[in-house]
């Protein structure tokens, strides 16, 4: 099957082939007939999968046979990352069928809201938004026309009620046309995604892509260490073998920031990307590290989304992600593209149980690397057993301990 099956326009086809498409993924394959045909979808896809081209081929075929120019298109993201993201995809294949689109989010200067703003109030035939800028729009100027708008699509909706979205999520619904075709994709689909998509969608057909399962090309290695050694250890896997493009998860921000001084202490090129840097920082750190100007880029699971980097060859999992899910979202930002990349995983004692959970999910052992010998011993993998915290006690001032006391 090729894209000429889907019967595009010729505008859209002639981008498709200057841009290198040729065969759509499986996603694709399902979701752009049901999308032309002007149903509502609720679509489970990992990341990783095409989903995005899923649904902005179909929308900008539309918009390329629409005599009539309005605001089309509303796609909803949960972070700024992915709306950036998703508003190249439109922009590069919108050049081909003359569609316009604008990205919408917070975190920048009063300059770029008004950017924001007079590109709306211009006119354009796509809006990519982060739910809080978007309805701060709605409630602060009132002046974002919906009458006309056509489809609504949210990506990554799992994602979105995670962070706390919900609420946002319905008020924004009082804003938008009964009649639309509204589409939903999520990488998980628990009972709470279920629930909104009964809530907006009209008669939903659905479609499951190989749901919580790591591309092919995805080689999946661990290391157990205490805390201590990790990192140590995470020198020497940097070191070990060289990587053109490497991302490291940690688990808080604080993390990253200790983290990302230190190894550029150690004459690494890398940056830490965290929530606490100025919208203009992060856009700059990551053109820098798409541009191959840096190495290494050092994040919390904010990079398991949002980011889409072909060439990235080693994923490091300095700590276990809490969800499994996160570990798919992660470690997915390697093999992308047909390409074969490395995952490394840090497991220290407490975060044993949380990796048997992954290992689980994926349906695999993943295999446990020994520790190079000048780290010293490393823990035991013993899952199914419950880590217990010691607590020694301490002496006591007029007793005299022996090895055969209690305070053992």
């Amino acid at each position: 099957m090729t894209f000429k099956d889907f019967h595009f326009e010729p505008q859209l086809l002639e981008g498709l082939e200057a841009m290198g498409y040729d065969k759509p993924t499986p996603i694709q394959q399902q979701a752009i007939p049901i999308i032309l045909e002007n149903k509502d979808l609720i679509a489970c896809a990992q990341t990783g999968t095409g989903k995005t081209a899923a649904y902005v081929l179909p929308i900008l075929n539309k918009i390329a046979k629409s005599d009539h120019r309005h605001l089309n298109t509303l796609i909803i993201a949960p972070t700024r990352e992915l709306a950036q993201q998703i508003d190249q995809q439109v922009d590069g294949l919108g050049y081909f069928v003359g569609a316009s689109s604008i990205s919408v989010y917070g975190g920048g200067s009063g300059q770029a809201w008004d950017q924001q703003k007079k590109a709306i109030d211009g006119g354009t035939d796509v809006i990519i938004a982060t739910p809080g800028r978007l309805l701060a729009m709605f409630t602060s100027s009132g002046s974002v026309d919906m009458t006309h708008l056509k489809h609504l699509i949210l990506d990554e909706a799992d994602r979105m009620l995670d962070m706390g979205f919900y609420d946002d999520i319905m008020r924004i619904m009082t804003y938008l046309p009964k009649t639309r075709q509204t589409l939903m994709f999520s990488a998980t689909m628990p009972p709470k995604i279920r629930t909104l998509a009964n809530t907006i969608l009209n008669n939903p057909e659905t479609i499951n892509i190989a749901i919580s399962k790591p591309a092919e090309g995805i080689l999946q290695q661990a290391y157990m260490a205490y805390d201590t050694q990790k990192m140590a250890l995470l020198k020497h896997v940097l070191n070990e073998k060289p990587h053109d493009s490497i991302i490291i998860f940690a688990s808080t921000k604080e993390k990253v920031k200790d983290l990302g001084r230190e190894l550029s202490r150690s004459g690494l090129s890398i940056k830490a990307f965290h929530s606490d840097l100025e919208q203009a920082e992060r856009e700059d750190i990551m053109r820098a590290f798409k541009n191959k100007e840096v190495k290494i880029l050092m994040g919390t699971d904010i990079l398991s989304r949002g980011i889409d980097v072909v060439g990235i060859s080693l994923v490091v999992n300095y700590d276990v992600p809490p969800d499994p899910e996160d570990y798919i979202h992660r470690i997915g930002r390697t093999a992308r593209a047909d390409k074969t990349g490395t995952a490394i995983t840090f497991i220290n004692p407490k975060d044993q149980r949380n990796f048997y959970d992954i290992e689980s999910l994926i349906g695999k052992e993943i295999p446990k690397l020994p520790l190079p010998e000048k780290l010293g011993e490393a823990p035991l993998y013993q899952p199914q057993v419950k880590v217990k915290t010691t607590f020694k006690r301490p002496p006591h001032k007029n007793k005299k301990f022996n090895k055969n006391s209690d305070s053992k």
